[in-house]
């Protein structure tokens, strides 16, 4: 076509065709049946190939697609146990049999739901401890309630099934925005938010509420997006990560209908009182909602708190005049520094115990023990400061599980740990603070059960002696330790690993660091 055609065709509205300059000795292509159907003068109507072809698209040929596979299931979330209740199968209330007992309280006599009747008797949960008896029907009836109980009495279950059974009769609004929990559950420690959070997952299964355990060391954008992605009810968590996410507008506190406060004693010595005027304050005021205050020692700082935040509470108190469970055999046998080890090995080969905890001091002395009893032929893990919190999960799950029967450990397992079947408590070493004594050995006797915990009073660890029986109001008997636990061991001890020399600072070698203290370093042994 001329260039005076082109024009013409274009002016006429016509689209001219683009007609390529190929060289005559090519071939041209056999026209295809939609050209030949456009032969007769009527313009094909313009296809489009990406609608009637699926095999076109831009780029080339598209891929065949597979047939729609079901979505992965959404991974569990430790302490975030599904919404829809475990009831499928019916359960009928008169398996759970209990006959009446003098003295004690069934949890049949608690007019609790069915839903958490079945949960306790999935668990053997038939009379309620001391703390529950006492602090259970007053929390039912939505009355404050300040309790006073030491470690592994119970505590937990006693607020966890009235905040349950609040939850169950008071169903929340269909309505509810999502980051507004309806329970809030203060702990100062990780481990003791994983443990209440386990704990509401066993009491909680039939009970179609959602539990979120909130705290530092874990994935934050984990965490984050259950609450955002999710009807969390009741939410267990540490101070300094829940101002974290409220920070981040992930949270807000102020539907908050139970307030519980945890280990509150152990909040004013870690320095948690601050952030906890700013969760407390936050939530609606404390004639509008229902706070729970547990504490092992009721201390003048720890009423004046009940006060500030309660509303007329009543005070539990627990077997005051013992501070550590009748239940539990304490013996201290008198030793040097070089015999420990040597009676420790003895003593777990001779009375062979289901689950053993060893607790130390420091970090480095406990790591050394454990690497001499796995030297030795021991199967154990160790959990300290520096353990990084997945690893501290795993482990605490192995010994759980008793895949690892042996667990060496400092004071970030004193408080929080709440494992069955923990039938010997070992202290190493002597804590330098008599309460944390009590915590240790607490370990162990647990809910009535029979515990065993062994002291080793050294040179120097004996001078701490008179501080723990002044602590527990009984005096502690020393005895030597038995003959047969001296029995030389099979292996030698490992080496002692030397610590690399301080690298001198510009006052030369053996002079003081620049800006640094010429005196010895002085403050708390790490744990």
């Amino acid at each position: 076509m001329s260039f005076i055609q082109r024009v013409k065709a274009a002016f006429n509205g016509k689209k001219a065709p683009h007609t390529p300059a190929v060289p005559a000795a090519v071939p041209k292509a056999k026209p295809s049946h939609s050209d030949e159907s456009s032969r007769g003068g009527k313009r094909s109507p313009k296809k489009n190939l990406r609608a009637n072809d699926p095999q076109v698209v831009r780029g080339g040929p598209r891929k065949k697609r597979k047939p729609h596979a079901s979505a992965p299931p959404a991974k569990r979330h430790r302490g975030a146990p599904s919404k829809e209740p475990l009831s499928a199968v019916p359960w009928d209330p008169s398996e759970y049999q209990v006959a009446p007992a003098d003295g004690k309280t069934r949890f049949l006599d608690l007019d609790l739901p069915d839903v958490l009747l079945r949960a306790l008797c999935d668990l053997d949960f038939r009379y309620g401890t001391p703390i529950q008896t006492k602090s259970l029907p007053l929390a039912l009836d939505g009355r404050d309630v300040c309790g006073r109980a030491q470690t592994g009495t119970g505590k937990t279950a006693a607020f966890l099934l009235a905040i349950f059974k609040h939850l169950l009769e008071h169903p929340a609004a269909p309505d509810r925005r999502k980051g507004y929990p309806r329970s809030l559950i203060m702990a100062p420690t990780r481990e003791l938010c994983m443990q209440i959070a386990r704990d509401a997952e066993d009491l909680g299964k039939y009970a179609g509420l959602r539990t979120l355990a909130v705290y530092g060391g874990m994935d934050l954008q984990e965490q984050r997006a259950v609450l955002r992605e999710k009807h969390v009810d009741v939410v267990v968590a540490t101070p300094g990560r829940l101002l974290d996410f409220r920070q981040r507008q992930d949270i807000e506190f102020s539907k908050v209908e139970i307030l519980v406060i945890d280990e509150a004693d152990r909040m004013l010595d870690m320095g948690f009182i601050p952030d906890m005027r700013r969760i407390v304050y936050g939530c609606p005021p404390k004639h509008k909602r229902q706070t729970m205050l547990f504490s092992a020692t009721l201390t003048r700082e720890v009423t004046r708190l009940a006060a500030q935040w309660m509303r007329d509470p009543v005070t539990v108190d627990i077997e005051p005049e013992h501070v550590a469970a009748e239940t539990i055999d304490q013996r201290v046998y008198i030793v040097t520094e070089d015999q420990k080890f040597t009676i420790v090995y003895n003593l777990l080969r001779e009375m062979k115990p289901e689950r053993v905890i060893i607790f130390g001091n420091r970090r480095d002395a406990t790591e050394r023990l454990c690497d001499n009893l796995r030297h030795q032929g021991l199967d154990v893990a160790l959990l300290s400061g520096a353990v990084e919190q997945r690893k501290r999960i795993k482990v605490l799950d192995n010994f759980r599980s008793g895949k690892v029967p042996i667990l060496v450990a400092t004071d970030v397992a004193g408080r929080g740990l709440h494992v069955d079947g923990i039938d010997l408590i070992i202290n190493f070493n002597i804590p330098e603070q008599a309460e944390d004594y009590v915590h240790r050995i607490g370990r162990t006797g647990r809910v009535g059960e029979k515990g065993i915990s062994i002291t080793f009073a050294d040179e120097i660890d004996s001078y701490y002696i008179p501080a723990v029986e002044e602590y527990m109001k009984q005096p502690l008997k020393c005895v030597p330790p038995p003959e047969k636990w001296l029995t030389p061991l099979p292996k030698d001890m490992l080496p002692r690993k030397r610590r690399p020399p301080r690298s001198s600072g510009p006052g030369g070698r053996g002079g003081p660091r620049g800006g640094g203290r010429s005196g010895p370093r002085r403050g708390p042994r790490r744990r």
